[in-house]
């Protein structure tokens, strides 16, 4: 192969593997206590993946956005595609993340870990509402009588803080936040299946052929 051909080949071929692995930044709201985010992700080859996030102590995310500070201890969970839990982090301590300025806590999330190929789920939610086992089982925190847990965000030394999150995944193939399916409550399932019931009857006695009687 010629020189210039196999520079080439090179310079695609490093820039195909630069391309594979990527940052990607996300921000939001809770709206009660014990909210769970939850993102989806891919690892292409084998990778050490950071998950980090912003919104306690603030700064400037991967994306390049400024993050206010003032936002709620935030806790993650990892998950792998099957759902089980493969590790979880309360906070990042003073070595990896800013401290507040306000309260002097470093209690954003800085976790490192090294990631084969496959899908993963990272999670995010509100200090001490830990993931139980697995993805299916869900948090400890679960439930509307939970939706109050720490009276409103409100951090483990008592600080106010507010709802807002941010979080970055970084050297991952892709990450989205997948889509959230709602789950009618009891209630209205009773209330559908009855309903689903009724048509059924109401289908099958029109379709019974109705029989005169002969004299």
């Amino acid at each position: 192969m010629k020189p210039a051909k196999l520079i080439a080949s090179l310079v695609f071929f490093l820039t195909a593997i630069t391309a594979s692995a990527t940052n990607f930044s996300f921000t939001g709201d809770f709206q009660y206590d014990n909210d769970v985010q939850l993102f989806s992700f891919t690892v292409d080859s084998t990778s050490s993946v950071t998950l980090r996030s912003w919104s306690y102590a603030g700064g400037t995310n991967a994306d390049g956005q400024s993050i206010a500070q003032g936002g709620f201890d935030p806790i993650l969970a990892l998950f792998d595609s099957s759902g089980a839990r493969i590790a979880e982090q309360d906070d990042g301590g003073c070595s990896a993340v800013a401290a507040d300025s306000v309260t002097g806590r470093c209690w954003d999330t800085f976790f490192t870990v090294l990631l084969g190929p496959g899908t993963y789920t990272a999670s995010v939610q509100q200090y001490d509402n830990f993931a139980t086992a697995n993805l299916s089982t869900g948090f400890v925190r679960d439930g509307v009588q939970f939706q109050n847990f720490r009276d409103g965000f409100v951090d483990d030394s008592g600080n106010r803080r507010n709802a807002s999150w941010a979080f970055d995944i970084l050297n991952v193939t892709q990450a989205d936040v997948p889509p959230v399916v709602d789950v009618p409550e009891p209630a209205s399932l009773f209330l559908m299946g009855g309903a689903l019931a009724g048509m059924v009857f109401a289908r099958r006695r029109k379709a019974v052929p109705r029989v005169k009687k002969s004299s």
